[in-house]
């Protein structure tokens, strides 16, 4: 497993959060600065509406009788004007902020996925893959959701909340000292209430996360439940697991809907005070009828918003809490860069050696102690050994997956560390017992990896595999397309493909060397042996590793390394193993008899 800090748990730095999200926004700053025009000129003709109504009110009232409707018809009609302007240019807003958050997703999912290709291997044994796919597609959509509609709806609050009171102050500054007098409570309280809910957001995250990554190895293994019966048991995990996430989001939602009624009542203790002091002054002849209908319009569009930002301010945490989310995994640590003098590998023969290695995937438990070899080129080099005993790991530090602890590693006298990881990786063909295949042709599943592969290479690779009878048995051929994971195949023929993969791409003249790590384990014992005598005959003089729980299929190799908790306690050929009759000798008796 991976040494890396666990995903954090709860919010470090909003701050810092909001900060980094400002910056995906910066390409766009320009669309951005055209918004806020179009929003002070959309809320300028608002905030004129109620000055117009007030206008028409008094013009009414200063009739006794014989009101000029022509003018209040005109004011009327500008009102209409103002109004139905404003909301033109607010579609216009919507439309463009949308735009812009359409293109802040994709560039910020563009960088997600370059960086998770930057990732160590470590990193991917570590997390689950559901939780990382949360990250890229509901993280990273919640956060465009806010900014397709919450920024646009914070801009023009701003504008609104100031120009709203400049024109209450020039109505009366009484009634305006009034207004302002439940602003520092909405302030406090929209305080308090971040700390609250801020945490649960970002749970609720963290939680949708886990279900998914549930969700994805279930389905991954679901003839694995079916055929042991296990159907009852999972269903009760993910009724648990789903049961935390719905507790999440409604901790999450429950606290967060209450923020909108609170801060509408205070808004209507404010609405109360001014009517209230408003009617004092009007009998005092200190205002008039139309200034208090205009002064209570401009204090709902002065409250309205703070209302609004009070509402929206759920979606806000939310987002900050899957950016959170999303920056963690941005701020992972890469695959360590290759030494500023490293030596691009050329020319390889294929000499291999381990000089004292050892290695722990955790600090407090070291895999391999002190492991020696030396793997001449052109040899066929066999790993065996119980399970855990640190096959697989040796195949992880040959590629530089991970780097020794101590000890070194060469490639024709060359430390490793001091080659280019590309190049190393490069020399290798690898076939893993976890075979991948993707949704394609079977001609572009085998010649992944090889550009420009003619059919006739393809055909070769695939017959050397011994799957070129089953591929002309479909439907179209090579033009056959397999579904996504290799579902239309079995697991024997998309080994088989994985493997005619690898025969294709190590004909290049830099691939010199071949891993298989139990790459033969899904196909019958015939076809195994007639692939291993291909693979032999084109690896000739290239340098072969196989790590094999099938002991029969590696007695030719020209070198059987035995492990055993890390350790290397036996080697030799398999005449000279059976014959010293010790843990490999056990290993073998206890396979055939």
């Amino acid at each position: 497993m991976a040494r890396r800090d666990s995903i954090m748990t709860k919010p470090k730095d909003s701050k810092g959060t909001f900060k980094r999200l400002l910056r995906f926004l910066g390409p766009f700053r320009y669309m951005i600065l055209f918004v806020a025009i179009l929003s002070i000129l959309s809320n300028l003709l608002s905030l004129w509406g109620p000055n117009l109504a007030g206008a028409a009110i008094n013009e009414a009232a200063a009739g006794m009788g014989r009101v000029n409707f022509e003018r209040v018809y005109a004011y009327a009609l500008r009102m209409l004007i103002c109004y139905v302007s404003a909301s033109l240019l607010t579609i216009i807003i919507n439309i463009t902020m949308v735009r812009i958050s359409k293109r802040v997703a994709f560039r910020m999912r563009q960088s997600v996925f370059e960086k998770l290709m930057r990732l160590p291997v470590g990193f991917f044994d570590q997390n689950q893959a559901g939780d990382i796919i949360s990250r890229v597609s509901y993280d990273i959509d919640v956060i465009s959701t806010c900014m397709s509609t919450d920024i646009v709806s914070i801009l023009t609050s701003v504008v609104t909340v100031i120009g709203s009171l400049f024109m209450m102050i020039s109505i009366s500054l009484p009634l305006s000292a009034v207004a302002l007098i439940t602003i520092p409570a909405s302030v406090l309280y929209t305080a308090k209430m971040r700390k609250i809910t801020q945490p649960r957001f970002v749970k609720r995250s963290k939680s949708y996360g886990t279900m998914n990554g549930f969700v994805e190895e279930m389905l991954s293994g679901q003839k694995t439940i079916l055929a042991y019966a296990y159907e009852d048991t999972v269903d009760k995990r993910f009724d648990d697991i789903n049961n935390g996430a719905a507790n999440a989001y409604y901790d999450a939602d429950s606290i967060g809907v209450t923020i909108g009624p609170t801060m509408g009542f205070i808004n209507n203790i404010c609405l109360s005070l001014i009517a209230f002091f408003g009617s004092i002054l009007y009998m005092n002849h200190a205002i008039t009828l139309g200034s208090i209908s205009s002064f209570v319009l401009y204090s709902r569009k002065f409250s309205g918003p703070i209302n609004e930002v009070a509402n929206i301010i759920n979606e806000l945490f939310s987002a900050l809490a899957a950016a959170e989310r999303v920056f963690n995994l941005l701020d992972q640590e890469e695959e360590l860069s290759d030494l500023p003098d490293a030596q691009h590998l050329t020319d390889v023969n294929g000499n291999v050696s381990l000089d004292h290695v050892a290695f722990g995937y955790t600090p407090e438990q070291t895999i391999i102690h002190d492991l020696s070899l030396n793997a001449q080129a052109g040899k066929l080099i066999a790993i065996v050994g119980p399970t855990g005993a640190g096959k697989t790991t040796i195949i992880n530090l040959l590629m530089r997956f991970y780097d020794v602890d101590s000890g070194e590693i060469r490639v024709d006298g060359k430390n490793i560390r001091h080659l280019t990881r590309r190049s190393l990786r490069s020399a290798y063909e690898m076939v893993l017992q976890d075979t991948w295949v993707f949704r394609g042709t079977i001609f572009e599943n085998i010649a992944y990896g090889r550009e420009n592969a003619t059919m006739d290479e393809v055909v070769a690779a695939a017959k050397a595999a011994h799957i070129h009878p089953f591929i002309m048995r479909l439907p179209d051929g090579y033009e056959t397309i397999v579904a996504e994971d290799g579902g239309n195949i079995s697991k024997g023929q998309k080994q088989l493909l994985t493997i005619a993969r690898a025969m294709l791409a190590s004909s290049q003249d830099n691939s010199c060397m071949l891993i298989l790590d139990e790459a033969t384990s899904n196909v019958d014992t015939s076809t195994e042996r007639a692939i291993q005598s291909a693979m032999r005959d084109l690896m000739r003089d290239k340098t072969c590793f196989v790590i094999a729980h099938r002991l029969s299929t590696i007695q030719n190799a020209d070198l059987i390394l035995v492990l055993n908790h890390g350790d290397v306690v036996e080697q030799g050929t398999h005449a000279s193993l059976m014959a010293s009759k010790g843990f490999y000798y056990n290993l073998y008796r206890a396979q055939f008899e």
